[in-house]
Formats: structure tokens, C-alpha cells, sequence
């Protein structure tokens, strides 16, 4: 079959790898319609990411439909049609028991990480029973590869862990894939105002489509000021993360209002300065997580009744035998426009 590889720091390909196959009863192999490249994948390709060995197929997002399945899988069966979660759960150990999946004693963030991902023709799955979703008949299935990762992502680690209420002021730093995932979901509970802060402005106009209030491009305007302007001069009860890079986390911090709250979703991958001296009495409450995905089957009840529109954040499609393009459009987003990348395998 076919697979995008990692051969280190700068270097993927795409290469024939054989055929995954059961290893363990919970298992399920799952042949791939449709998948898509993650920010934390070009982060990978820069040898960023220590735990993924040289050789390992990318990818942790996707839809398919299982071939095998292992004689301990009871929830699924042979010709189903899934969601492939980015976290794999045993559902069983403590952290499982409370919900904190990404800290599974034997999963957590294992596709194209520990093990073979999702960019490939086939996948094995492992605890298929409760790291796979079903997903609906006679729907059209290539926006649920958005819930695979980042509407969950938004959502949990932005939105819920932002205590996001009806009536918030909200900004949301960084309007690329995540940030605008963080910008659908916050909607579900009306703020007042979602204010989007980027300094692509391509972007900053896709937010707008989706629902922002306000934009701000911080090589354009004082970012402050114009917050000031928005709220009447004063800061947003919620400012949430979605870069990873130090000036963005400042903005937060220089934003968010006594008793607010700091959502932190992006990937840093450089130390950022916490400034104790500004914020020690402002009863602020500063956030961390990586997704756990408890949230997938509300957020396809979601997208099954038309609430939840993950299409809007798809911006090209590439057959798996042009993934190196697809590679070099997603890391040029910005002169590409790009979003999201659809890669389509096996005739879909």
C-alpha cells in the first residue's frame, strides 16, 4: 500500500509499505476514504516531535471503513463505515475512567506518532471498540474528517476549558484551522463578541464568514486598542491560544480581564514568558490540554443535524499519490489559502 513516511527532520515520502494486519483482539484494520495533514504534522517533518521514529507513517485524522476486525471487538463489524479518533482509548485505566484519553496508560496520541497513522490506504486501529465512531448512513461523509482532530480540539481545549458562556466577550488568537474550529464551536453558546486576531488577512476574512464579530491584524492595528474600542474599553473575559508562539501567548495575557480565563490550545514548541507580575491578582485561570475527543459524538450529532458546518474549513482535495504537494500547499498556507487539505484514498 501506499503511505506518507517520515525519513527525519525536513524529509517525508511516499512510499509502498505493506498492509497492516491484526496484532491484538481489540484491534480493527480500517482501509482509508479520506484523511488530512494536521499542523502537528509539519511540526513532525521538522523533527520536532522526538517520539516519532524514522519510518513511521504520518497522519492521526481520517474516515474509513473496517476490514478486520479482532475477535475481542464487539462494537463494530466488518463493511462499517468510522470515524477514526486522533486519541486512542483503552477505556479502562484511571485516566480513561475520568475522561483525560490522551493520558490512556496504553494509547493517548498514538497514530502517526507511536505508531503507523492514517496516511496510508489502510490503518490498523487499536481498542478499535472505543477509539472509533460510527458514522451516519446517506450523509455525505467528508466533513466528519474534521472531527477526527480539530473540532474536538476547539472545542474541548478552547472553548469548554475556556468556560466560554452566553454573553462572553471572546478573542480567539491565531484564525488557522484550529482557531476557526475554536470560532464554529464557541458559537454554540452565543457570546457577545468573538474577535479574531491574525496577521493573514485571507484568514481574518474566512473568520468573518464564520462567524467572528470583529478582526484585528496585529501588523495593522494596536491589538489592545482596538479590543478597548470593541468592548468599551475593556478587556474579553476569554482569550484563547491557537498559535503556539510566544507573541500570540502575550496577547492573551495582555487581554483577558480579571477573573477570566486563558485558554491555551496551540503547540509550543519555544518557552513563553508567564508575566506573574502583571496578572498575580487578577484571578485568572490559565488552561492547558490536548484533546481528548470525549466530545466526537456530540459534535456529530452536531454536524448530523446541519448545526455544525465542518465543510467551510476545507480548502483543497489531493489524491494520496500527490501528497508531497499536498505537503508543500499546506506548509505555504498563506500564499496557498489553505486550510484544510483533503486527501482522498482508495477511489474516494
Amino acid at each position: 500500500m501506499q503511505a506518507v513516511v517520515y525519513r527525519g527532520p525536513g524529509l517525508l515520502s511516499l512510499e509502498e509499505k505493506p498492509q497492516p494486519s491484526l496484532e491484538k483482539p481489540t484491534d480493527a484494520v480500517v482501509k482509508i476514504l479520506k484523511t488530512t495533514i494536521c499542523g502537528t504534522d509539519l511540526h513532525i517533518k521538522k523533527g520536532d516531535v522526538p517520539t516519532v521514529d524514522i519510518g513511521r507513517t504520518l497522519g492521526h485524522e481520517g474516515i474509513g471503513e473496517i476490514t478486520e476486525i479482532g475477535t475481542a471487538v464487539s462494537l463494530f463489524k466488518v463493511g462499517d463505515k468510522v470515524l477514526i479518533s486522533c486519541i486512542t482509548s483503552c477505556g479502562r485505566c484511571p485516566f480513561c475512567k475520568k475522561e483525560i484519553y490522551s493520558h490512556c496508560e496504553e494509547g493517548g496520541w498514538l497514530l502517526g506518532n507511536r505508531i503507523d497513522g492514517t496516511q496510508a490506504e489502510y490503518v490498523r486501529i487499536p481498542f478499535a471498540d472505543t477509539s472509533l465512531h460510527p458514522l451516519p448512513l446517506n450523509k455525505d461523509l467528508e466533513p466528519f474528517v474534521m472531527l477526527s482532530d480539530i473540532l474536538p480540539t476547539g472545542y474541548e481545549v478552547g472553548v469548554l476549558k475556556g468556560s466560554i458562556a452566553l454573553g462572553s466577550c471572546v478573542a480567539i488568537i491565531g484564525a488557522g484551522p484550529i482557531g476557526l474550529a475554536t470560532l464554529l464551536t464557541a458559537q454554540f453558546y452565543n457570546p457577545s463578541q468573538l474577535i479574531v486576531i491574525d496577521i493573514d488577512d485571507n484568514r481574518l476574512a474566512v473568520a468573518k464568514k464564520l462567524g467572528a464579530t470583529s478582526t484585528i491584524n496585529p501588523q495593522k492595528e494596536n491589538v489592545l486598542e482596538k479590543i478597548h474600542s470593541l468592548t468599551g474599553g475593556k478587556n474579553v473575559d476569554v482569550s484563547i491560544e491557537a498559535v503556539g508562539m510566544p507573541a500570540a501567548f502575550d496577547i492573551c495575557q495582555a487581554c483577558v480581564t480579571p477573573g477570566g480565563h486563558l485558554a491555551n490550545i496551540g503547540v509550543h514548541g519555544q518557552p513563553v514568558t508567564l508575566h506573574l507580575e502583571n496578572l498575580w491578582h487578577t484571578n485568572i485561570t490559565i488552561t492547558t490540554a490536548l484533546v481528548d475527543t470525549y466530545t466526537i459524538p456530540i459534535l456529530l450529532k452536531m454536524v448530523e443535524e446541519g448545526k455544525l458546518k465542518p465543510e467551510s474549513l476545507i480548502t483543497h482535495h489531493f489524491p494520496l499519490k500527490e501528497a508531497m504537494r499536498a505537503y508543500e500547499v499546506f506548509g505555504n498556507a498563506f500564499q496557498e489559502k489553505a486550510l484544510k487539505i483533503i486527501f482522498e484514498v482508495n477511489g474516494n
